[in-house]
């Protein structure tokens, strides 16, 4: 996880219905870099997982409603392919099972380190093609995205990006062939205080496929965006 909060922060929801442990978890990831989101119980974790976009789950197992395992279960039949890690204090080889089953990458025995989480989601991070902050990423065979610095390079020469253009690329390569929201894409570039408009995305879209190629990233109409990535 950065630590830099210049770098591409890693977007995370957090399921957990312990007040206190839920807040002292957000404060630890928020100070390596990373953007949570606290939900309480497993309809807000829903409701969050469909309206957002996020880099992990990170989901309790016995919370009210719904439970963290029908939970990532429902999310991964939507096709919300984020890695996912299990905090519970359940811990036989049945809940085991019943983890994997439901469509998670690791699973954490309460209680636990915060250190062990962290390194948990490190080892997640490196292995999710859409979030290794540590290797460029490749998107064709000549061009490469420097995650971490925000740099476009094509045959070794940088290709200048404006600010903007780096945080929607960035946003796009995170999730390779999901749809991404145009309002998602605006939150991830534009400073609260700055105005955006449709049009203007649309421009830096534009300027993008200029870089990648006019197939690379597709408009869904009426939905958002997605770059295509095999």
């Amino acid at each position: 996880m950065p630590k830099n909060k210049a770098s591409y922060a890693v977007r995370i929801l957090l399921l957990e219905d312990d007040p206190t442990l839920s807040d002292i978890i957000d404060e630890f990831l928020s100070e390596q870099g990373c953007e949570v989101t606290c939900v309480y119980d497993g309809e807000a974790a829903l409701d969050a997982g469909y309206e957002k976009s996020f880099d992990l789950f990170l989901f309790d197992v016995k919370v009210p409603y719904t439970n963290g395992f029908d939970v990532l279960r429902t999310l991964r039949e939507d096709n919300k392919q984020a890695p996912a890690i299990f905090m519970t204090s359940l811990g036989s080889i049945e809940d085991l099972s019943a983890a994997y089953d439901a469509g998670c990458d690791d699973y954490l025995k309460k209680p636990f380190e915060l250190k062990e989480l962290e390194l948990r989601i490190k080892a997640l991070i490196k292995r999710s093609p859409g979030l290794n902050l540590y290797e460029p990423i490749v998107i064709t065979e000549d061009l490469l995205f420097d995650f971490k610095q925000g740099r476009l390079i094509h045959e070794g020469i940088e290709i200048p990006l404006a600010r903007k253009e780096a945080k929607i690329l960035k946003m796009l390569l995170s999730h390779p062939n999901e749809i991404i929201s145009t309002q998602i894409l605006i939150e991830s570039a534009w400073d609260f205080h700055e105005e955006a408009t449709e049009e203007s995305l649309r421009t830096h879209i534009k300027n993008l496929r200029k870089h990648l190629g006019k197939e690379t990233i597709l408009n869904i109409r009426g939905q958002g965006y997605s770059i295509a990535r095999t």
